[in-house]
């Protein structure tokens, strides 16, 4: 490829996440975390009473915890102040639907959407496609080919009218409480948009369903809830991309993910994020995972300012696995502080962590992690793995694994490594011609490969492209 052409696709791509739009909104909510707000949020998607009525739980426990501040190391949040953060914006689409043709959208939101690829990924045979604008889904699709089966991929607001039964027994109930933690607690007081995907027994989606999750509106929060539930002998592979412009005042990103995986069933849930760079993304993401089961989570991390992000499968049922393969990218003024958490509660059950890291221009990373396997879980195994790449002296890169063993007939093993690119390596590339700038890319990209080579090919280049742009400072 001729460097015209390199200049071109280096533009293109960092158009693709720096633009913004000037808001169009429905409704807009006031600043803040209110008993009026809430009531205003679930009065616009006109919510039964008793998805109101948990809204309403999960603030009062908001309103009692304080927030997060005393685990060793951990990103400050003083700047954060989430009475100045506006938690709802619907766009002027409807407030339930959405639309199922790309056509009937709006304008100034259709061009986002073109902008980030969203109908290009569909095109390339995705099974099923969904985009958040700011609070609310504006674009749904499934092939019918799902549909027929018994498969559902909709918005959680439509699941909250058509599914009432799943989304009781399932949503903010066992998985994640409003009460495992503050921004939970915040996440089931404001949450609004997000993906709902039942997979039935038996069936295989054999092809990605993909959700987008744009917050374009400055001083907002996004809040999306996505809930996935693989019943017995079942497959899915679902994919996020997440993205923010650049603005002078902090956004916050507290979204939350519950996967319920069957017996036997198996879940691949995989993350590329690039928030920008005034945004605290504090997420919370869990499974639980029956007896055989599989989940494997995927996660490419970049952007934001500050970024607070486990993780976390809960081994329920004898023989059930857990993956996660990580990797996270801080430059100038960040600090990700990303990890993995697994609780072996069963006989037979597995876990595998691959953490990856780069630091970058006095960038901080750190992997936090915890592996707990619980009395009677014989047999079981774990292997954690932790390597960072530091690019000059400025950066820092932690380990903070722990590890919780209350059975004593298991395998345990955890490595983690740490080192800075070195000038031997960077000189040898040159001696083959390669100059200063595309060695560290090569050597970055040898590093990242074990992310890069689960993901589909469009998101493997994605995430690739991405971590080049933040290696050159490209992006805001």
């Amino acid at each position: 490829m001729s460097s015209d052409q390199d200049h071109l696709q280096e533009t293109d791509t960092e158009a693709r996440f720096e633009f913004k739009k000037e808001q169009n909104a429905a409704v807009k909510s006031d600043k803040g975390l209110t008993e009026e707000v809430i009531r205003m949020i679930s009065e616009d998607k006109d919510e039964p009473d008793w998805m109101l009525e948990r809204r309403l739980r999960a603030l009062k426990q908001y309103q009692n915890m304080p927030m997060p501040t005393d685990w060793p190391g951990q990103p400050d949040l003083s700047e954060l102040d989430i009475e100045e953060i506006v938690p709802y914006i619907r766009p002027d689409v409807d407030k339930r639907e959405g639309v199922d043709d790309w056509t009937e959208l709006p304008d100034e939101i259709k061009d986002t959407f073109d902008k980030l690829g969203i109908p290009e990924a569909e095109k390339n045979a995705l099974s099923g496609v969904g985009a958040q604008y700011e609070s609310e889904v504006v674009y749904q699709s499934m092939q019918e080919q799902w549909e027929e089966k018994g498969v559902i991929f909709m918005n959680m607001d439509r699941a909250v009218q058509e599914h009432p039964e799943l989304v009781k027994e399932h949503f903010m109930t066992s998985c994640v409480p409003p009460s495992d933690n503050k921004f939970a607690a915040l996440h089931g007081a404001v949450w609004s948009g997000g993906s709902f995907v039942y997979v039935p027994e038996g069936v295989t989606v054999e092809m990605p369903v993909q959700a987008y999750f744009r917050m374009n509106s400055e001083g907002m929060g996004q809040f999306e809830h996505t809930l996935i539930i693989a019943e017995e002998g079942s497959e899915v592979h679902y994919i996020e991309g997440c993205s923010a412009p650049q603005y002078g005042t902090h956004n916050l990103h507290s979204g939350g993910v519950e996967v319920f995986v069957g017996e036997d069933a198996h879940v691949q849930y995989s993350t590329v994020q690039n928030w920008s760079k005034n945004t605290f993304n504090l997420n919370t993401k869990r499974a639980i995972v029956e007896a055989n089961g599989t989940m494997e989570w995927v996660s490419g991390s970049m952007g934001s300012k500050a970024t607070m992000l486990y993780p976390c499968s809960i081994l329920k049922g004898r023989g059930a696995t857990d993956t996660h393969i990580t990797i996270a990218f801080a430059g100038e003024g960040q600090d990700i502080d990303t990890g993995a958490k697994v609780y072996h509660n069963a006989p037979d059950t597995s876990s595998t962590i691959e953490s990856k890291s780069i630091s970058k221009d006095g960038g901080r990373t750190n992997y936090r992690g915890l592996v707990h396997i619980a009395d009677g879980a014989e047999n079981s195994s774990t292997a954690v793995e932790c390597d960072a790449l530091m690019f000059d002296n400025e950066s820092t890169s932690d380990t903070m694994p722990y590890m919780e063993i209350e059975e004593s007939k298991v395998d345990v093993a955890h490595e983690a490594t740490v080192g800075k690119i070195g000038d031997e390596d960077i000189f040898y590339l040159q001696s083959r011609g390669l100059d200063d700038d595309d060695a560290k890319k090569m050597i970055v990209a040898g590093f990242i490969e074990p992310i890069t080579e689960e993901l589909p090919i469009e998101y493997a280049v994605e995430l690739n492209r991405l971590i080049e742009l933040e290696m050159e400072g490209s992006l805001g």
